[in-house]
């Protein structure tokens, strides 16, 4: 695959990478990355709570309760001193339905006079299952919450590779401009040096009496220019060594560690002439399969269509079965209150006895209850539902438009990328055959020089065209790899091109 790197130099000491994306993507505290993501919930009926409640109570009561009649409890005050302790466990299923298990426990002592038994126990244990027969039923619905939450981390990971994807990208832009202007430096210094020998030899031809002084004049100012020229294509390098500095780390540019930090680039500018480019079809395929603005389209339409089932199963009437199992205990002691002129107080020998005899109770079932039944709720306006459906069916048909829209996208921009690659390796054979003229011509020129055919400002003219040339070469030669990751972007293959693996980087 093809990659990048990088020295980075800070006077004698040098450190390479292979990688110039390894600093930015590694998983040590200079990471520059963000990521943000997240899925409203669908509407509809809330499916019951899997995971299993335990609850527990214990409340200890005084109540005192005037009596308008004394005949009904033999007392004008009814007084009651009341210990409850309940126990429940409830527990959700995907088909819709729960069940509840509750054990529950009084144990009071009262003034009343006609009750049998003072103080007394009761118990009772039963367990009751709700299942959901229209609204609220089925696996796929009540898991939509679960399969919500999966989408919306997959999501996060999509979001995740896309903005690596984009650092990775402009990372890759800001590689190659430093190093065509390191390329740019060496023309510029090649430029300065053939100058400087023009001079030179000016110089010579001089002192012997060949050529007027004015063409040294001429030829000190192409070295001037020259020298103005280098100094700018190297403050360019400097430049852009701060902007990717800034990339590269969460530190300022103005830190002592990174001030004296040079970059140095260690890929030079090759363009493979036989570089293959698959078609335009092959590399929409492949951006269909790949690229994850596209998947997190999907997976976005998968969410709405799960909220959608919920807000329509929310448009159906509540129908529930419900059945129900217990079992109740009664104990306690003869109540030693008595009405006046009554005969003491007389009760079964089975409720007879402490909280041991109303356990043994609940265990032989000796006071069972069964029920089974439906429950059925008819609204007769269900205005919020019918809003809740209608916007995820609207959500539904926007993000189906959308995701078509990303795909038509798609195709233009990869159609786009082949033309400007096509047209940078156009560009670059143009380019080169330029500077093979331009030396042609200046070497020609310097022949007519020596032979005094031709003059100073002549040959400057045709060393400013030649140093033109190379330059507009080496932008042609970066434009070429800008255009070819780019292309590479826009198919999805940018991150597999350069080895990075989203993965790793999680």
């Amino acid at each position: 695959p093809r990659g990048i790197a990088l020295a980075v130099q800070e006077g004698p000491k040098s450190v390479s990478g292979a990688d110039v994306l390894a600093p930015l993507l590694g998983p040590g505290p200079e990471t520059n990355l963000s990521i943000a993501g997240q899925f409203q919930p669908s509407s509809g009926r809330l499916p019951p709570a899997f995971d299993p409640v335990l609850t527990g109570k214990i409340r200890r009561d005084h109540l005192t309760a005037p009596q308008l009649n004394s005949f009904l409890v033999g007392t004008t005050a009814l007084v009651t001193d009341a210990t409850t302790a309940n126990l429940g466990w409830q527990k959700g299923f995907l088909t819709g339905g729960d069940i509840a298990v509750g054990f529950e426990n009084s144990h009071q002592t009262l003034n009343h006079r006609r009750y049998d038994l003072s103080p007394f126990n009761t118990s009772s244990f039963g367990i009751t299952f709700t299942q959901p027969l229209l609204r609220g039923f089925g696996r796929a619905l009540n898991s939509r919450f679960i399969r919500v939450a999966n989408n919306s981390r997959a999501q996060s990971d999509l979001v995740f590779e896309q903005q690596v994807t984009s650092t990775v990208a402009a990372v890759i832009r800001l590689y190659w401009d430093l190093v065509s202007f390191n390329e740019d430096v060496k023309v510029r210094r090649q430029t300065l040096e053939r100058a400087e020998r023009l001079l030179s030899d000016n110089q010579a031809q001089v002192e012997t009496g060949t050529r007027a002084p004015i063409e040294v004049v001429r030829a000190m100012a192409e070295v001037a220019r020259g020298r103005r020229d280098l100094i700018a294509a190297e403050s360019l390098v400097r430049q852009q060594e701060t902007v990717l500095k800034d990339v590269l780390t969460r530190r300022t540019v103005t830190d002592p560690a990174l001030a004296t930090v040079r970059i140095i680039p260690t890929d030079p500018l090759r363009v493979d002439r036989d570089e293959h480019v698959p078609p335009a079809s092959e590399l929409a395929e492949n951006a269909l399969r790949r690229r994850p603005d596209l998947a997190q389209a999907r997976i976005q339409i998968e969410s709405t269509q799960l909220a959608l089932k919920g807000s329509k199963n929310a448009l159906l009437p509540s129908l529930d079965l419900v059945a129900t199992v217990r079992n109740n205990a009664l104990s306690g002691d003869i109540n030693p209150l008595t009405l006046a002129g009554a005969a003491p107080h007389s009760a079964d020998p089975i409720v007879l006895g402490g909280y041991g005899t109303a356990l043994s109770q609940l265990l032989r079932r000796n006071f069972p209850d069964y029920g089974v039944g439906v429950q059925l709720t008819i609204p007769l306006r269900n205005r919020a539902a019918e809003a809740d459906h209608t916007r995820d069916s609207l959500a539904l048909r926007q993000q189906e438009l959308r995701l078509q829209q990303i795909q038509k996208q798609l195709h233009v921009e990869i159609e786009n990328a082949l033309i400007a690659v096509e047209q940078a390796r156009a560009t670059i054979e143009a380019a080169e055959h330029e500077r093979e003229f331009q030396e042609q011509a200046l070497a020609a020129e310097e022949e007519k020089l020596t032979v005094g055919a031709s003059t100073t400002f002549l040959v400057v003219q045709y060393q400013r065209d030649l140093a033109q040339a190379r330059s507009a070469e080496v932008a042609a030669q970066a434009g070429y790899v800008k255009a070819r990751a780019a292309l590479d972007r826009a198919a999805g293959l940018l991150l597999q091109t350069h080895g990075v693996s989203v993965a790793a980087v999680r």
